[in-house]
């Protein structure tokens, strides 16, 4: 763990964002981050397509739930 100095306007933006995404402004930045790193590594592959495959490595079964 570590301290990460960010903008002023960023941190504001990463607050808001988690109120909607019920995240805390820590977990919000860290999937900033993670999605962003996965996406240098990953050009050609669209946020969509990223947060899928990060579900399906996760073994995480939105499909099944919904269609019960």
């Amino acid at each position: 763990m570590g301290i990460v100095k960010i903008d002023d306007k960023l941190h504001e933006e990463a607050r808001r964002a988690s109120a909607v995404m019920c995240r805390s402004i820590n977990a919000q930045a860290e999937f900033w981050m993670k999605i962003g790193m996965l996406a240098e590594a990953n050009p050609t592959m669209a946020f969509n397509d990223i947060v899928k495959a990060q579900l399906v490595e996760a073994n995480v079964r939105l499909a099944e739930i919904a269609a019960a």
